[in-house]
């Protein structure tokens, strides 16, 4: 291999490996804010499904410690967690838990569907069943399910995030 294949090699794999940590950065953002959500959907949801949610939570915080993990794997320096989130709505009672979980949770794929195209091997693997984790609960926080999860709120990017805003 010449010099300059080489260099454009070693390049590429610089790039990549970017575009991979800026995913899972990303994919860490998205669980810091859902293990917040949690927090909010476990102290409002009713007795009947107060395990899943706790459940979900010790999920959220296991996927975010693995994810940390990753980060630091690369390199990166892992994204800490904001001090308090924006919700996309005003919860008060249980069935704004339930609507904010099922949300968390679509917003979650999202993320996992951009580390699972940014990824390779092992990292694409991680995502993936980040993605399926996440769609399996919306389903049953929302009762149903969506065609493509993970890609359903795409089209309504540009009126929201993908991932909870943090407040100052």
């Amino acid at each position: 291999m010449s010099g300059a294949d080489s260099t454009l090699t070693e390049r590429a794999e610089k790039d990549k490996d970017t575009g991979e940590l800026t995913a899972l950065q990303a994919a860490l953002g998205a669980e810091h804010a859902a293990v917040y959500g949690y927090g909010v959907v476990g102290g409002l949801i009713g007795e009947a499904r107060r395990s899943e949610a706790r459940a979900a939570y010790d999920a959220h915080r296991a996927r975010r410690d693995e994810l940390a993990r990753a980060v630091r794997a690369l390199g990166g320096t892992p994204v800490a967690a904001a001090a308090g989130y924006a919700l996309p709505f005003p919860v008060s009672d249980s069935v704004g838990a339930v609507r904010l979980a099922a949300d968390l949770e679509e917003r979650v794929a999202g993320v996992y569907s951009d580390l699972v195209r940014a990824a390779m091997g092992e990292r694409r693997r991680t995502g993936a069943e980040g993605l399926r984790e996440a769609a399996v609960r919306a389903v049953r926080w929302r009762g149903g399910s969506v065609p493509f999860p993970g890609l359903a709120e795409r089209a309504d990017a540009a009126s929201a995030p993908a991932t909870a805003t943090p407040t100052a």
